[in-house]
């Protein structure tokens, strides 16, 4: 009894100092990792501060630890580029199913939303269910760190040590790397201000907010410039909030209003709204296909 005893300590011991060992090894990583991340994104903090946000806002934001440079955003968006994408999942019967339910359970916020802007309550419910199925899964990803990271890639050094990072596993070339980098960042810096507009003007945390590795956020996804311009309250309570359903189904039905959708649209009309919400012809023939299940 004893003896097992006295093991039993042995091996409670060993476990604390591998442990211990353990957590001294990572400590360094971590405090490297912040570090990078403050470094890469100097120049962008400058270039936020020369275009009029708050010098002591900007600062603090990127001081945090949790506020990163993340290569693997980089790297995904290659990755996710080559990927199959399956939207048919979202025509089966369950998922109709799903949706008219969806439809039931928000009926007083999509008749609103049909009302006002006289988009019809399907079209909406499809967009929501490829989207993040019907809000239950809208991504993981900081948007802060996402569009940072693409924003930073203007500045020549952040620049080389990304492409250092991500050269092995893909397979552009380096003027490929380069030309994209170009686009990419022009196009965040421009998400980027839009998002740090948004959540300053609503009061939110930008640091605490979650979407796609692309920087799309919320039940409806919307980039933040999209937000800026066609977003709506839903609910009435004096703020913007794409997390919340009232807040989202308006949000869409501005958007597609703006484009072109009316009472009674054509086919091919319908096909060309919804292409200026996801340029994609596979992704537009599933909305459609899902408008056409839930109307019948």
């Amino acid at each position: 009894m004893g003896m097992n005893r006295f093991t039993q300590i042995q091996r409670i011991f060993y476990m604390f100092i591998s442990l211990e060992a353990a957590l001294l090894f990572l400590l360094p990583f971590h405090s490297s990792a912040a570090q990078t991340g403050s470094n890469h994104f100097e120049a962008l903090q400058k270039k936020l501060v020369n275009d009029g946000f708050n010098s002591g806002r900007i600062q603090a934001l990127y001081r945090r630890p949790d506020v990163r440079f993340e290569t693997r955003t980089v790297s995904r968006f290659f990755a996710h580029r080559e990927a199959s994408l399956n939207y048919d999942q979202f025509a089966t019967r369950r998922s109709i199913r799903k949706a008219r339910k969806y439809m039931q359970k928000y009926k007083t916020e999509l008749k609103q939303a049909q009302d006002a802007y006289g988009v019809d309550k399907e079209i909406i419910t499809a967009i929501i269910l490829v989207e993040t199925q019907l809000g239950t899964v809208t991504g993981s990803n900081p948007i802060l760190n996402s569009l940072s990271t693409f924003a930073a890639l203007s500045d020549r050094e952040v620049r080389e040590s990304a492409w250092q990072q991500i050269s092995n596993p893909s397979n552009l070339s380096r003027q490929e790397f380069e030309s994209w980098s170009a686009r990419k960042s022009k196009w965040a810096y421009a998400e980027l201000k839009s998002f740090l507009t948004y959540t300053e003007r609503e009061k939110m945390d930008p640091a605490d907010i979650f979407g796609s590795y692309a920087g799309a956020l919320g039940i409806a996804q919307f980039m933040p410039s999209n937000i800026i311009a066609y977003a709506k309250d839903g609910n009435h309570d004096g703020r913007i909030d794409l997390h919340d359903h009232a807040d989202a189904i308006a949000s869409i039905a501005s958007y597609l209003k703006h484009f072109g959708w009316h009472p009674g649209i054509g086919r091919k009309k319908a096909y060309q709204v919804v292409y200026k919400y996801n340029r994609s012809q596979y992704y537009v023939n599933i909305i459609l296909k899902i408008v056409d299940r839930l109307k019948s």
